[in-house]
């Protein structure tokens, strides 16, 4: 008698076997499960208004948005984000681009990244690769390495801060040339 055993049947059983000796927690499962599901919106060309006493204060636009709902939500602009930040008679003082930002909803402010620009209204150009801006306080500011250049110089800096329009700096540990009128002189 020669003896051939049936490779489904075979593979079943072993499927079988290997199935019946593992074992899982229903409520380990459901908290690993729970732990990590992260549900993600996306949307494609959004655009944000802020406004205040219904007039639009700031627009920000992106390529893409991705709103992560986790238990701390917050939204990504992960292929640029251009933001405007508009004067009383709805005219644009300034505007800022980054390739990357992020806010969390528990926070008042969105923090941009990589290849950061701010131009303001006077054609004054902010440079550096991460900047803060706070929309409750109404400011932008960076403690990173910062280019500023006017029409006038070129200034750099290790942090600076502002008012979200940037006509109204401060720069931290400055260096570069900077003009000085006779009269400013103390």
């Amino acid at each position: 008698m020669n003896f051939r055993p049936n490779p489904t049947k075979l593979a079943l059983g072993m499927l079988l076997g290997i199935l019946a000796a593992c074992e899982n927690d229903p409520d380990e499962v459901k908290e690993l499960v729970d732990k990590n599901a992260v549900i993600v919106e996306t949307g494609i060309d959004p655009e944000i208004l802020y406004s205040e006493h219904g007039q639009v204060r700031v627009k920000i636009v992106g390529k893409k948005l991705l709103r992560h709902k986790a238990k701390e939500p917050y939204i990504e602009f992960t292929e640029g984000v251009r933001v405007y930040f508009y004067n009383q008679d709805l005219k644009v003082d300034s505007r800022l681009t980054a390739d990357y930002a992020i806010k969390h909803d528990n926070k008042d402010e969105m923090t941009a990244r990589d290849n950061v620009v701010v131009i303001n209204i006077k054609g004054e150009r902010l440079n550096t690769e991460e900047l803060i801006w706070n929309d409750k306080e109404k400011k932008i500011y960076s403690n990173k390495f910062v280019k500023i250049t006017t029409p006038d110089e070129i200034i750099f800096g290790e942090g600076f801060e502002s008012n979200q329009d940037f006509t109204n700096y401060r720069i931290k540990k400055i260096s570069g040339t900077i003009n000085v009128k006779k009269d400013e002189v103390l």
